[in-house]
């Protein structure tokens, strides 16, 4: 029997040990997508309580965490409510021995382990010795300070068009922090016309540009602007959440019809609304690969499905989950239509349904470019699937379909610090899948042209797809 989270923890064979150990342990984090606050980071905050850091702050925090504990029963008082910082802490130490099997259990006992020491299981039993433990490491730990252990090069926020990214400016003048911190830019607002906040949206956009967005130039013109203010800062990658994947084949003078009539404030078709986000997504990937950016696609994603939930906590708190539903021909037809006029960029495209991940690697690999290695990438396992089952799939299907050996690897999507511990669980992962073809021959035993890969995969490879334009 081995030890639980021993040093060789997911690590089935020799093989995959050693490129564990001699190749990935040591790789620094490029972290291309979480949602990490600048402003904590430039100021290097301190959290006075664990439970700040590793649960819940407000109604900020850790939703895998919230998940598990509604689903073990526990008040909304002790998740999101107005119950101590300690009674949030020692509810979470009474559900976490229910998580046998869920990767909380393993991704806790990580933070555990790598930043406050304790190696022992966690439980009801030791909880208020942990707790006090963990408070009196915290003393000694920041924000810049877990980042620099966690060895991370660089990390992409997430951040909306109209952010003046006041705090990035200041990371990007501060020499003596060395990661680097860069922001990524978020337009899902403008790009939901048929949403009720379409419309105060655009009213702090016209705030921002300092003119009204009366039409479609207008429109094209403010966030051209708002890209370049962004690029100069040092962005390089752009991010979209597509709850729905639409297009339809319009005349820029139907384009331009729709949003006028959504700027009065009129109710609009589904057709129309498609017509639009169609147009509004290939118009910021020609932009994109303009300025050598990186789009990414995150696609079926079912937000706020517990409408009583919703209005008592608001959106973001754990209430979202995976979607269903046909994607695939109008994901063809956004990429080709950019593709015709050799304007697509670098892509990352990633489903939240595992079922996908065939799909997607069949379909994406279809607009590879002479030239670019890798250019259109299987985004990694992501969210409820960032877990070990999830990545095996996504490596398999990328493996089988694709260039598994041009993988970006792995990413946070975190609003906590202490979330780079899943790097070090993907490359456990990935170590053991290699080392798998090797024993059961499958592959030949070259070990120093294997470590060669996996170091592209845990670092070298995002490096030089996010920073060619830099």
């Amino acid at each position: 029997m081995k030890q639980f989270l021993d040093k060789d923890f997911l690590l089935k064979t020799e093989t995959a040990k050693i490129l564990y150990h001699e190749y990935a342990k040591k790789m620094p984090i490029y972290d291309y997508h979480c949602h990490l606050n600048a402003k904590e980071i430039y100021e290097d905050r301190k959290f006075e309580s664990i439970t700040d850091l590793w649960l819940v702050e407000g109604h900020a925090g850790d939703h895998y965490k919230w998940r598990a504990m509604r689903n073990n029963g526990i008040e909304e008082k002790y998740i999101t409510g107005n119950a101590s910082k300690k009674e949030k802490f020692l509810k979470w130490a009474e559900t976490i021995p229910y998580t046998v099997g869920n990767p909380l259990y393993h991704w806790s006992h990580l933070e555990l382990k790598n930043y406050f020491g304790v190696e022992e299981p966690f439980s009801p039993k030791n909880a208020e010795k942990i707790y006090d433990h963990m408070n009196e490491v915290l003393q000694t730990k920041t924000v810049r300070k877990i980042i620099e252990e966690s060895n991370v090069y660089s990390l992409c926020t997430t951040d909306d068009p109209i952010d003046d990214l006041k705090w990035h400016k200041l990371l990007k003048e501060d020499t003596s922090f060395k990661t680097k911190v860069y922001p990524s830019f978020r337009p899902d607002k403008i790009v939901n016309i048929d949403w009720d906040t379409f419309l105060p949206y655009v009213a702090k956009l016209n705030e921002v540009l300092g003119y009204e967005i009366k039409n479609l130039d207008d429109l094209e013109k403010g966030l051209l602007e708002r890209i370049e203010y962004f690029h100069e800062v040092g962005c390089r990658v752009a991010d979209h959440s597509l709850e729905v994947v639409v297009y339809k084949d319009a005349t820029r003078e139907e384009v331009d019809a729709v949003l006028q009539k959504a700027l009065k404030g009129e109710k609009l078709t589904l057709d129309e609304a498609a017509i639009y986000r169609g147009y509004i997504i290939v118009f910021f990937g020609r932009a994109y690969h303009a300025h050598g950016w990186v789009q990414q696609y995150h696609i079926k994603a079912l937000r706020n499905n517990n409408s009583r939930m919703m209005k008592l906590v608001g959106p973001d708190t754990g209430f979202d989950s995976i979607n269903d539903g046909n994607f695939a021909p109008q994901l063809s037809r956004i990429l080709d239509t950019l593709e015709s006029t050799a304007q697509l960029p670098k892509t990352i495209v990633y489903s939240l349904n595992p079922v996908d991940n065939e799909l997607l690697a069949t379909l994406i690999f279809c607009f590879a470019e002479e030239g670019v290695p890798g250019k259109m990438q299987l985004g990694s396992a992501w969210w409820f699937l960032d877990q070990k089952d999830g990545m095996e799939k996504q490596i398999q299907a990328l493996s089988n379909l694709g260039l598994l050996s041009r993988f970006v690897g792995m990413l946070t999507d975190s609003r906590s610090f202490l979330s780079y511990t899943r790097h070090e669980y993907f490359r456990r992962v990935l170590c053991n899948k290699l080392g798998d073809l090797v024993e059961n021959g499958e592959y030949p035993n070259d070990i120093e042209f294997l470590g060669k890969i996996v170091e592209g995969i845990c670092f070298n490879n995002a490096k030089a797809y996010f920073d060619s334009n830099r």
